[in-house]
């Protein structure tokens, strides 16, 4: 059985016929990864996938509470907007933040080159870039659009934080090869990094369950 597949369609089908909004997407985030977690729990005391699956689901208990909820919420568009704005208030500011940064960033590594100061400490200024960049990838992922929904927005901050070791990979390799003039510490500093970064953000690509779009 494909379970990822078959938990997603369990979790479909409880909310079958409820309108879909921004709110619904992120409970059904949680009950997939409720579940999932659940069904390892089952199968690491030696249950088969279809055994875990069943014990997953009856340990759920009684969800026709919440699906009724989410029903009414659904209905009313107002309640609804009200959700939508507050999680995308915190996206637009997380872009607004990341943006100002990362000019702030580049503007200070430019004026730097007109100064008098030593050639490592030109792209010095280009951390704030580094920090502007992990706000700006959050902001993006946690904004609705017409068609996508939000991010959860724990998933979001451990992208937000591979793309920062990425970006700091980079950083870092740039000055460490200028502060010692030599390629290879250059490369070495920016492999350790990006290698971290790569990897989480690649676990949390193959991790994902649920697709953001409407």
């Amino acid at each position: 059985m494909n379970l990822n597949r078959d938990v997603q369609q369990y979790v479909d089908d409880l909310f079958k016929g409820v309108s879909e909004s921004q709110q619904l997407f992120d409970l059904k985030q949680e009950l997939i990864t409720n579940m999932h977690a659940r069904i390892s729990d089952y199968q690491k005391q030696g249950m088969s996938d279809e055994e875990a699956f069943q014990e997953a689901k009856a340990s759920m208990g009684d969800m026709s509470g919440l699906v009724e909820d989410m029903r009414q919420h659904g209905a009313d568009e107002s309640k609804q907007t009200v959700y939508t704005s507050m999680t995308n208030r915190m996206a637009v500011g997380a872009l607004v933040i990341g943006s100002m940064l990362i000019v702030f960033g580049l503007l200070m590594s430019v004026s730097m080159m007109f100064m008098e100061v030593e050639p490592v400490a030109v792209p010095g200024a280009g951390i704030f870039a580094v920090i502007g960049g992990v706000f700006l990838t959050y902001g993006i992922l946690t904004r609705e659009t017409k068609t996508m929904y939000a991010m959860q927005r724990l998933r979001a901050a451990l992208y937000a934080v591979a793309v920062g070791f990425m970006l700091f990979a980079i950083f870092t390799a740039v000055i460490s090869g200028l502060a010692t003039g030599e390629l290879f510490i250059g490369f070495s500093a920016f492999t350790v990094f990006f290698v971290i970064g790569f990897g989480l953000w690649l676990s949390l690509l193959l991790m994902t369950r649920v697709s953001r779009r409407k």
